[in-house]
């Protein structure tokens, strides 16, 4: 089970449609942005609800079935963490790739660009409270749960290693990110 999480706008839907295949080889990718365009494609916010559901009844489709697969999320909330408990008690290898980004305005600023391309929009409130949310769930929750993790600066073009890692084992490949996130969302 790949986990692909980051703020709002971190690029997360665009690298996964790389890197899943490609690179995890990876072929089920369930996210709720996809499946709200998918039912309704002129107003994909309206669908978010639903798309969530549906969302969360194919990852656990998915999981009962014990087939390899991928999903987003910005990590926003502490409700994966059961689910990813229940995954790997069930055999699952879990690997979490975090895609941080290095400011709130960056993350406003590419949703705004999203949306003048056409794609969905997220409140401003939302993608302030999503971004502090998931990096502070990101080193104080689900880093320690999954088998490995990988932290990411997609801040430009080409994204940098910040950290890996996998149980008590951390490479550090970029000191000064990894500590101001670190310190900045209180990581251990």
């Amino acid at each position: 089970m790949y986990i692909i999480a980051g703020p709002n706008g971190a690029g997360k839907t665009t690298l996964s449609y790389t890197i899943l295949p490609e690179i995890f080889e990876c072929d089920e990718f369930v996210n709720a942005d996809e499946i709200a365009r998918g039912i309704s494609p002129f107003n994909p916010e309206r669908a978010g609800i639903r798309a969530g559901r549906i969302m969360l009844d194919r990852i656990k489709e998915l999981v009962s079935k014990g087939e390899s697969f991928a999903f987003e999320t910005t990590l926003s909330t502490k409700s994966y963490r059961s689910f990813i408990k229940k995954a790997m008690s069930s055999g699952y290898d879990t690997t979490l790739l975090f895609l941080a980004l290095d400011s709130i305005e960056l993350a406003k600023q590419r949703v705004k660009t999203r949306v003048l391309e056409g794609g969905h929009n997220i409140p401003i409130d939302t993608i302030e409270r999503r971004y502090s949310n998931g990096l502070s769930n990101f080193f104080k929750i689900y880093r320690s749960l999954v088998n490995r993790w990988i932290l990411v600066d997609n801040s430009t073009e080409n994204f940098e290693f910040i950290a890996e890692g996998s149980g008590t084992d951390v490479i550090i490949r970029s000191e000064t990110k990894w500590s101001q996130l670190k310190d900045a969302y209180n990581g251990n």
